[in-house]
């Protein structure tokens, strides 16, 4: 037996943006640059360290939104046209460091090579669907993919027992429709739980969820084993909670890992820097500059104004990626053993959750420290496992019950960042929908055609506006007007056919319309809403 446990979990969530009315959006660059920056790399390493025999393991959660808009063809197309011309830029940038900007000819080598090799994975081995890559490291005992809530929905913020249940029970039926089988656990969205949340889990199948620190530490009753160990709830569902040093050692970008001076200067693109004519076959319709994704400069140091950041040095950043990753798990091993003899010989469990984003768009060199980490840890070393949440359940280890507190991830561990004075003005709206689905679903139990396809629809606009990511950007200041765009959009249209069903003026063309744009969850049945 290992001296102590290890579970990596990433969290791979988008909200759904997909816009077929415009030939191009802005935010659909979300989902480009995830895929280019995060999901590529990552798959592609875990894939490579698969093939060497490392013996990788970890938990991801997929949310429904993004396998939808990863599966989904036209944004599939899009993405191919997105990274072709990338690819384009990157070689023409390679041309003109090597005549006039040799301080840069390194780095922008390794864009060509990198955007190569990614559409090379993109186009041959996974034929444009990275679902199905994620699909085969599960299946190869890589990665266990979680779920996440259908849209993300904050469940602590959402008014009725069925749209809670409707989150839940949808998402579940998306992922056995993506990944052949039913997930064993949730990353609840914003890691928002309240008491009660986990008899919605149980009812569709769920052993356990994630959950921020404070679920476990301020629960009752006390932790035998503060959060490096699992609880179960009541009713037999065991949560995971955070570990606060790990995730300040690789999440924060000053006193952690990413904040290194080597490490590539996310706010310096070549969008910002070169000139306005040379950009425009790359840039939106509109033409207006925007992050490209080729940044060359390093971070340098924290005051450091950014014109006068240094070039960013491709090797330099792989070397300190390499020694941050054998200092983490140095520190692993540490925290083992002083875990081990605090808890008289009982293993401890360090979870690990980040969002998967941080690992290859915030900090670029990310993806290589998950590379480094799990061949230092197969390696170098035998005294901490590398273990996924579902992997603890069966190894039949004793868990403790406790009621967990009501928590979430966000600033000051509770529900302000989703409801403050600058998106309470949603909630009204949300609830309202909320009933009104279900009163709907009791009075049609048995619709069928054109009525059923207004309920299911009208089940995908609920859904979508429910969406915790819209409250979340609003209170963070970015996106704002798109933000309440989305959320607006997604009632008027829910309120438009609902009227219609009720009334019996159905007008076909508007309804098939709404149906080609928010085509999210094309297996839903609106029956999960009666009471």
């Amino acid at each position: 037996m290992p001296v102590g446990y290890f579970s990596l979990i990433l969290h791979a969530h988008l909200p759904f943006v997909r816009h077929p009315e415009y030939p191009a959006f802005l935010e659909e660059d979300w989902l480009y640059e995830a895929i280019t920056e995060v999901y590529l790399p990552i798959v592609f390493i875990l894939q490579n360290l698969h093939e060497a025999g490392v013996k990788p393991r970890l938990a991801m959660n997929v949310s429904p939104p993004l396998c939808e808009m990863l599966a989904d063809e036209m944004l599939q197309a899009r993405y191919t046209s997105h990274i072709e011309r990338l690819l384009e830029l990157a070689t023409k940038e390679l041309h003109r460091t090597g005549k006039e900007a040799l301080e840069f000819q390194d780095v922008a080598r390794m864009y060509v090579e990198n955007l190569s090799a990614s559409l090379d994975l993109w186009n041959n081995r996974y034929k444009r669907n990275l679902v199905n890559a994620f699909r085969e490291l599960q299946e190869e005992g890589v990665l266990e993919i979680i779920t996440c809530g259908a849209t993300h929905g904050f469940l602590p913020l959402i008014s009725t027992l069925e749209a809670r249940r409707a989150q839940v029970q949808v998402a579940v039926n998306n992922y056995r429709k993506h990944f052949g089988r039913s997930p064993r656990g949730i990353w609840l969205p914003e890691c928002a739980y309240e008491p009660g949340v986990e008899a919605l889990l149980k009812d569709a199948g769920i052993e356990y969820f994630i959950s921020d620190t404070h679920a476990i530490l301020y629960g009752d009753p006390r932790p035998r084993y503060g959060v490096h160990a699992p609880v179960v709830c009541p009713d037999g569902t065991a949560v995971f909670a955070r570990d606060v040093e790990t995730s300040q050692q690789v999440w924060s970008a000053e006193t952690g890992y990413p904040g290194n001076d080597l490490y590539r200067e996310f706010y310096r693109d070549i969008g910002w820097d070169m000139p306005l004519d040379y950009l425009k076959p790359y840039l939106g319709s509109d033409g207006e500059r925007k992050h490209l994704g080729l940044k060359y400069h390093r971070i340098t140091g924290r005051d450091v104004p950014q014109q006068n950041k240094q070039p960013y040095i491709p090797e330099l950043a792989r070397e300190k990626v390499a020694e941050n990753a054998a200092h983490f798990i140095g520190e692993r091993i540490k925290q083992a053993h002083l875990l081990r003899e605090t808890f008289e010989g009982h293993p401890p469990l360090v979870v690990s959750p980040y969002d998967a984003e941080l690992y290859g768009h915030w900090w670029f060199e990310g993806p290589q420290f998950i590379d480094f980490f799990f061949r230092k840890l197969f390696f170098d070393q035998s005294e901490i496992e590398a273990i996924s949440p579902g992997d603890f359940l069966d190894s039949g280890m004793p868990i403790q019950v406790q009621q967990p507190s009501a928590s979430s991830w966000g600033e000051a561990g509770y529900y302000k960042v989703w409801l403050n004075d600058k998106n309470s003005w949603m909630y009204p709206y949300q609830h309202d929908a909320e009933s009104k689905m279900t009163r709907l679903a009791n009075k049609y139990p048995d619709a069928k055609d054109g009525e059923r396809r207004i309920l299911n629809q009208l089940a995908r606009e609920l859904l979508l506006a429910q969406s915790s990511d819209w409250a979340f950007q609003i209170y963070q200041g970015t996106t704002v007007e798109y933000s309440s765009r989305r959320f607006q959009s997604h009632i008027h249209r829910f309120n438009i056919l609902a009227t219609a069903l009720e009334s019996g003026n159905v007008n076909e063309e508007l309804l098939a319309e709404i149906e080609n744009r928010d085509n999210i969850f094309a297996e839903i049945d609106y029956g999960i809403y009666r009471s």
